[in-house]
């Protein structure tokens, strides 16, 4: 993740031609939104200094920007989403075949949504609405909120800061396993954190931390 996103920054601060190699159907930006419409099919959709934001049942390939959010309407259709210093919202109902990943902002995935791979960042909240998660979750310093019948395969991580994402922040993470959710894998916490599990959910083996059950909706 850390090799992808240095290398994609330091293209588009350059400005590199983008768009040259781009294949047909793909929307580059600098220094502004790049948009999907409702229901369009589009290939790559990239910016710099600027939003990406997709209509409702869009399909594209990849959605990716630095300094700017990336922003899913419902049913939307993806491979891949990935933002340097910009938070991912995904809304109800889409699928991403692959991963989500984020370096400075947070991660939020709409009611029924299908992640087939990892979801990570190294700072933001990570919140799940009855959501799947097929390969894992990480973070280093972000909250991690699996909601109420969400499911996660593969486990969480929550690393320790170290190199250039150690910026100070003390506050341990708190990690909130929601009702009926179920996380499958090996929770690991390679740093101090609030663990917090509900009574109702399922989790694999705990590395790390010390879960602390609760009842009810919210801890």
């Amino acid at each position: 993740m850390r090799r992808h996103h240095l290398a994609f920054a330091l293209a588009l601060a350059f400005c590199l031609p983008l768009a040259a190699v781009a294949g047909d159907g793909d929307i580059d930006k600098v220094n502004g939104t790049a948009r999907v419409e409702a229901g369009q099919h589009a290939g790559d959709v990239s910016t710099v200094n600027g939003a990406v934001r997709i209509g409702d049942n869009a399909v594209v390939r990849e959605a990716s920007t630095v300094n700017g959010a990336i922003e899913l309407g419902t049913h939307v259709q993806a491979d891949s989403l990935d933002t340097v210093n910009g938070s991912v919202e995904v809304g109800a109902d889409s699928r991403i075949r692959s991963t989500i990943e984020a370096v400075n902002g947070a991660i939020r995935l709409g009611h029924n949504t299908d992640v087939g791979g990892r979801v990570s960042n190294v700072n933001g909240a990570i919140v799940l609405d009855a959501a799947h998660v097929a390969g894992g979750l990480g973070t280093v310093g972000g909250d991690i909120d699996v909601g109420a019948g969400s499911r996660v395969e593969g486990g969480i991580l929550v690393d320790k800061p170290g190199g250039w994402f150690h910026w100070g922040n003390s506050r341990p993470p708190h990690i909130v396993i929601g009702p009926h959710a179920v996380v499958q894998g090996t929770l690991e916490f390679r740093r101090e954190v609030v663990l917090q599990v509900s009574d109702s959910a399922q989790i694999g083996p705990v590395k790390g931390a010390t879960p602390v059950k609760f009842s009810g909706d919210q801890p």
